[in-house]
């Protein structure tokens, strides 16, 4: 893993991520364009207000009075442009403001405009300059119906709370692309989870299907050579063995056709490749394990010669019945647990496993869903079915069809 790849963990970005709307954008958007438009309005009305203040002071010359209109209708047009400059127009109406008081409202949305979209830094460099020429202001263009101190007092106060104002909402901001950002890597990691659980799967059943193709093409191996060195003998021993080779050779092909397009991967460690394979003429030994393992298990097994099952279909249902016993020991412990497992050549093996809500309170294991996942896995690429699920009674059922040629 890596920084590029996870631009997240970069410093800068750990700091104060670059949020959307930080960048101007070429072409607005409709909410862009309400916001903007507001952002107008609200400057201008601050600043018609103050002009009509001034125009009321009998000792302002007329052309003043022009002026300060011109000047303001400046000031709120520009706001167009903080988007694009947003640092570049606060400090520039900053230095307008010192001397033009119709210029405060567009002062007070560039201020905020930068809050909201600028880091810490450049808000607090722009934030400061204002502080520091608020008194200038008042010195310079005296408001008749207030005083210095109380001119200043309002307007520090102003600036702190349109600065504090636009700081809440960018704080706001990255919270939500925070959440966002770890929703979507959640869903990813996930993904990448469930991606594991199927390549182990896979790989499983690559290797289970790997030793029984193997014990296969080994009969077939000594068959043929029986023959090649006992040319002479009678005709019904050939033909058994001719028959054991063509047997041999037909399960060889149906085995490989479900291993091609799964990786055999072997992992470290492991060492159980000559271990025995289950079958369904195993289940009865799974089901006495867990009944001794102190669980309540019902068998309902109504295939006659479970023999008769093809391997691979057999150890398929042995391993569903496993994972599914072993669900039920960890999240329904005490509760009697029902395995079922009906079908015939042409007709295919269901097998299902179902257990009803626990009796009595318990302390819930935490699970991930990657078993269930690989015996999904494990049903399609035998080309199958698995379904599982909450019952309407509290408890939960696990159902798979596989298929059984006749």
């Amino acid at each position: 893993m890596t920084r590029t790849e996870y631009p997240w963990l970069l410093p800068s970005a750990m700091a104060d991520p670059e949020l959307p709307g930080d960048r101007g954008r070429s072409r607005r958007t409709v909410r862009d364009w309400a916001v903007d438009l507001a952002a107008f309005l609200c400057a201008a009305g601050i600043g018609m207000a103050t002009l009509a203040t001034i125009d009321a002071d009998p000792t302002t010359p007329d052309v003043f009075v022009l002026i300060d209109s011109l000047v303001g209708a400046a000031a709120c047009c520009a706001l167009w442009f903080r988007r694009r400059w947003p640092v570049g127009l606060a400090a520039a109406l900053v230095l307008l403001s010192t001397v033009e008081p119709v210029a405060a409202g567009a002062l007070l949305v560039a201020l905020f405009s930068v809050a909201v979209h600028r880091p810490f830094r450049p808000v607090a460099l722009v934030g400061a300059g204002a502080l520091a020429v608020t008194p200038l202001q008042p010195y310079l263009r005296p408001d008749p119906n207030s005083s210095f101190v109380e001119s200043t007092v309002i307007g520090v106060l102003l600036i702190l709370l349109v600065l504090s104002w636009g700081m809440a909402v960018r704080s706001r901001r990255r919270l939500v692309v925070s959440l966002r950002e770890r929703a979507r890597r959640a869903e990813s990691e996930a993904a990448l989870r469930a991606e594991q659980a199927q390549r182990l799967a896979r790989e499983d059943i690559a290797r289970e299907m790997h030793d029984v193709l193997a014990h296969r093409l080994t009969l077939l191996s000594v068959h043929a050579g029986a023959l090649e060195f006992r040319p002479d003998a009678p005709p019904p021993e050939v033909a058994r063995a001719a028959g054991v080779i063509r047997d041999s050779a037909h399960e060889a092909l149906q085995d490989l056709r479900e291993i091609i397009g799964v990786l055999r991967s072997p992992r470290d460690g492991e060492t159980d490749g000559n271990r025995p394979q289950p079958t369904l003429a195993t289940l009865d030994a799974l089901i006495a394990e867990s009944r001794l393992a102190g669980m309540a298990v019902s068998l309902d097994n109504r295939i006659a010669d479970p023999a008769a099952v093809p391997a691979a279909t057999g150890r398929t249902v042995y391993r569903i019945a496993q994972e599914a016993l072993t669900n039920a020991r960890k999240h329904a412990p005490g509760a009697e647990v029902t395995v079922g497992v009906t079908g015939g050549p042409g007709q295919g093996v269901t097998v299902e496993v179902r257990n009803p809500a626990p009796a009595e309170p318990f302390t819930r294991v935490p699970g991930s869903g990657q078993g269930l996942i690989g015996l999904t896995e494990r049903a399609t690429l035998a080309g199958g079915r698995l379904d599982h699920g909450p019952g309407p009674d509290g408890g939960f059922g696990v159902r798979a069809w596989l298929p059984w040629a006749s």
